[in-house]
């Protein structure tokens, strides 16, 4: 299974179980934003994204877990990381990560 179908498995339950988040598009792919309208994942090019606090982003990009984000414009985004989650736990572990620090108004 790809990253992009276990995202979107993850999306649909995450948004139907009424935890907060809802489905929206991001950079012309499926993704989620809390109640306060903020994306905080979403898939493109089969890589999870996600928003989470900088030192995190540092952290799973030195542990080999992430690689930088940079939305096409040549620069790392500094709260946004690319992830590859091997199966729906460790997406929907991700996602409500980076779902609770942005729902935090970080």
């Amino acid at each position: 299974m790809t990253v992009g179908a276990i995202f979107d498995e993850v999306a649909r339950r995450l948004a139907g179980e009424g935890g907060g988040l809802e489905q929206g598009r991001m950079f012309s792919s499926g993704g989620l934003k809390t109640a306060n309208g903020k994306f905080c994942a979403f898939s493109k090019d089969n890589e999870l994204v996600v928003k989470l606090p900088a030192e995190r982003v540092s952290q799973l990009i030195a542990n080999g877990e992430g690689r930088a984000f940079d939305a096409g414009k040549g620069r790392p985004m500094k709260e946004w990381v690319r992830l590859f989650p091997a199966d729906e736990d460790a997406c929907a572990a991700y996602v409500c990560e980076a779902r609770d620090f942005v729902a935090a108004g970080r």
